[in-house]
C-alpha cells in the first residue's frame, strides 16, 4: 500500500443491512472528491441498521475494506461511517444571544447554536448532528449567513439529529475490531442527500428517501435546510421475503429475481414475458408470468412508500403550524439500493401525487462507472461530508477556545439582563 501520506484521502463506510460499501476519495485541489477505490461485500450480522452479530459484521466491513485498499492503493486507517436504524430521531430547537460588537462574528454564530443546542436529551441519546436552519437578527428573519450584519440579538433555529448510545456504540466497536477510526459518525440519510440532491432541490422543498435492504431512510428539506430526518424499519427485504413466500423460492434466489425480473407497477409488464423460478429441497424450477411477479411486488413497494407518505403528511402539517415553508416543489428524490427496480417512479408518483425522480451520486469523478448507482448514494455523500470536515480542521482548536469563553460572556449577560 504506497499512496503518498500527504494525500487528502477520505474513506466512507457504509454497512447497511445488504451490503457493505467501501469507497476511498481523494481530495483534488479545485475540492472535488476523486474515487481512487471502491470496494463492497454481502452484509452479515446487520438487522435494520443494527448489530445482531458483532463478528459477522467486522468479517463484512474487512472484506469490504481490503478491496478498496486493493484498488485504491493505500492503507486504510480511519473512516467517516454511517449510521441508521428506527432510534434516529430529530428536533428543532431555538437559541438567542446578545450581539457582543453589534456586528455579527462567527463567535457569536458559534454562540447562538451552542445555546440552541443546549437541550436535555434522554439520557440514552446523543447528540450527531447539530444543523443550523436559519437565523434572525432583530425583526429581520430568514438569514442564512449572519457574519458581519449589524444587531442587537441574533436568533437561531437548529436542527438537532440524535441516536441511540448503544446502537452507536455496537456499530462503532465492529469498525474499530478491524483497527479503524471512525473519523465521524453521519446519519445515512443526511449522507445520501448531500449525494444525490441539488442547491435548488433543497431550496424548492424535497424528501429524500434512501431505500436499503433493512431501513428507510427519510430527509426532508425547504428552504435550504434540513427540517426532519426518520428512519422507517422497513424497506426492500420485505419485498424480497413476498416473493420468497409467494413462489416458494430460497430467499437469496428471491433476491436475484427482484434485482433482474422486478417490476414494481404490473402494467408495464408484458404478458407474454417469463421468468424462471427456482424450487426448494432440489424441485425443478417452474417458468412463471413476469405479471405475476410484479403483482406481488407492486402492492408491497405501494404499502412501503406509503408509509413514507404518512410521514411526509405529518412534517408537513408540523412545519405549516410552525409557519416554516412546507411545499415539497421539487418532489421526491428516491435513493438506495431498493430504488433500482422498473416501474418504481410511477408506482411512487401515485402514492405520493408529486413529481419522482431516482436519485444518483452527484459531483464526483475518478471511479464514476462504478460508483454512480443508487446503491452508492450513502458512501459518495460521506466522502462529501469527509472533505466538508476537512475544511474546518484548522478552526477547531479556535471552536474549543471559545467554549470557555462563551461561559464567561454568558454570566455576564445574565448580570446586564437582570
Amino acid at each position: 500500500m504506497t499512496k503518498a501520506a500527504d494525500k487528502k484521502l477520505i474513506v466512507g463506510l457504509d454497512i447497511g443491512t445488504s451490503k457493505v460499501s467501501a469507497l476511498v476519495g481523494e481530495v483534488l485541489p479545485d475540492g472535488e472528491v476523486n474515487v481512487i477505490g471502491e470496494g463492497s461485500s454481502p452484509s452479515g450480522g446487520m438487522d435494520k441498521g443494527g448489530v445482531n452479530d458483532l463478528e459477522s459484521v467486522v468479517k463484512s466491513v474487512q472484506g469490504a475494506i481490503y478491496k478498496a485498499e486493493l484498488m485504491a492503493d493505500c492503507q486504510i486507517s480511519s473512516v467517516f461511517l454511517s449510521l441508521s436504524g428506527k432510534h434516529i430521531r430529530c428536533q428543532t430547537e431555538e437559541g438567542m444571544v446578545p450581539i457582543s460588537d453589534k456586528e455579527v462574528t462567527q463567535d457569536d454564530v458559534d454562540n447562538v447554536i451552542h445555546t440552541a443546542k443546549s437541550v436535555k436529551i434522554s439520557d440514552e441519546h446523543k447528540v450527531l448532528h447539530v444543523i443550523p436552519q436559519e437565523f434572525a437578527i432583530d425583526y429581520q428573519e430568514g438569514i442564512k449567513n449572519p457574519v458581519g450584519l449589524s444587531g442587537v440579538r441574533m436568533e437561531a433555529s437548529v436542527h438537532l439529529i440524535t441516536c441511540h448510545n448503544d446502537m452507536a456504540r455496537n456499530i462503532v466497536k465492529a469498525v474499530e475490531r478491524c483497527d479503524l477510526k471512525v473519523d465521524q459518525l453521519i446519519f445515512s440519510g443526511l449522507a445520501a442527500s448531500h449525494a444525490v440532491l441539488t442547491p435548488d432541490e433543497r431550496e424548492l422543498g424535497v424528501c429524500v428517501v434512501d431505500i436499503g435492504g433493512g431501513t428507510m431512510d427519510i430527509a426532508v428539506w425547504t428552504g435550504g435546510a434540513l427540517r426532519h430526518a426518520a428512519v422507517i424499519p422497513y424497506a426492500g427485504n420485505v419485498v424480497t421475503s413476498d416473493i420468497a413466500y409467494a413462489f416458494g423460492t430460497p430467499l437469496g434466489d428471491a433476491e436475484e429475481i427482484k434485482v433482474k425480473y422486478g417490476c414494481a407497477l404490473s402494467e408495464l409488464v408484458s404478458k407474454d414475458a417469463k421468468v424462471d423460478v427456482p424450487s426448494v429441497g432440489g424441485r425443478p424450477s417452474r417458468s412463471l408470468q413476469s405479471q405475476t411477479l410484479a403483482e406481488v411486488i407492486e402492492p408491497r413497494y405501494s404499502e412501503l412508500l406509503g408509509l413514507v407518505n404518512q410521514k411526509l403528511i405529518e412534517v408537513q402539517e408540523q412545519l405549516r403550524n410552525a409557519g416554516v415553508k412546507h411545499q415539497l416543489a421539487a418532489g421526491i428524490v428516491l435513493t438506495g439500493g431498493a430504488a433500482q427496480m422498473e416501474g418504481l417512479v410511477e408506482c411512487a408518483e401515485r402514492v405520493f401525487s408529486n413529481q419522482v425522480r431516482v436519485g444518483l451520486p452527484l459531483n464526483v469523478t475518478g471511479l464514476t462507472e462504478h460508483v454512480q448507482f443508487p446503491h452508492y448514494a450513502t458512501a459518495v455523500g460521506l466522502l462529501h461530508y469527509g472533505k466538508d470536515s476537512q475544511t474546518f480542521d484548522d478552526s477547531e482548536i479556535e471552536q474549543k477556545r471559545s467554549v470557555s469563553g462563551f461561559f464567561t460572556k454568558l454570566s455576564g449577560w445574565f448580570r446586564k439582563e437582570f
